[in-house]
């Protein structure tokens, strides 16, 4: 079945045909989920909605320009749902591993580095590296599952959540060998970010937000609101970090 995004009367005629839609439009359509929104209203048989997230949870950041701004879309769709009533879950899937952990989120790279690093703040802060595989598997798990309905489910298992420097400990580990380290100071970093062209902006201030702010981490999960996937779901064998840097060794 299709249905196109653009054209309101296909988009119905194939929600129709489903009791789960799981939204994954890249960030120049995710303002446009208010189509899909409208379309599982008037098909009225969708019993649980999940709009295009799979990054860090729009609700509790503290993400500065021009992040910020494509945040606030991601958050002003979950206020769309909400207001239409559509049962729904929100799967904020942190970082993507095979995004971060092949380059070690070094600009320019396509392995990670063997002799230097750069950092950026102080490489304190916790982040979650998932393997997108487990974010398939862990988002099919929360489907059917009544306790994620109307919640949010937070993918941060405990073996991979790793602040940058130990991220970088655990790679030296692995290949044996230190890193010559640069730290990118705060102020710095924001300074690349007001004038850096896009997309690059877009990047470092994302990565300003996971490294620097911890905005992967720093909250708590409380059951009122949601659940981390690992606990849920602890039959789920997820790809760790080191498993993951293994492969590149």
């Amino acid at each position: 079945m299709q249905g196109d995004m653009y054209d309101h009367e296909s988009l119905v005629k194939a929600i129709k045909q489903v009791d789960v839609v799981i939204s994954v439009v890249g960030q120049m359509q995710l303002a446009d989920q208010v189509k899909i929104i409208a379309a599982i209203k008037e098909a009225g048989n969708v019993k649980r909605f999940f709009p295009s997230e799979f990054g860090m949870d729009v609700d509790k950041n503290n993400a500065v320009e021009p992040a910020k701004s494509t945040f606030a879309i991601k958050a002003q769709i979950r206020r769309a749902v909400e207001a239409e009533g559509i049962p729904y879950t929100y799967v904020p899937a942190n970082c993507f591993a095979g995004y971060f952990l092949p380059t070690l989120s070094q600009p320019g790279a396509t392995s990670p580095p063997r002799d230097k690093v750069v950092i950026l703040g102080d490489g304190n802060p916790k982040a979650v590296f998932n393997h997108e595989a487990d974010i398939g598997t862990y988002t099919i798990k929360a489907v059917d599952d009544p306790r994620t309905a109307n919640k949010t489910l937070f993918i941060k298992p405990p073996k991979n959540t790793y602040s940058f420097n130990e991220l970088i400990a655990l790679w030296e580990k692995l290949i044996g060998k230190a890193l010559e380290k640069t730290y990118v100071p705060e102020d710095q970093l924001l300074k690349q970010i007001q004038e850096s062209p896009i997309p690059i902006n877009i990047v470092l201030a994302i990565s300003h937000s996971i490294f620097v702010n911890g905005d992967c981490t720093n909250f708590e999960i409380d059951p009122s609101f949601g659940y981390e996937a690992s606990e849920l779901y602890p039959e789920v064998k997820y790809t760790t970090v080191e498993e993951g840097f293994s492969r590149f060794v």
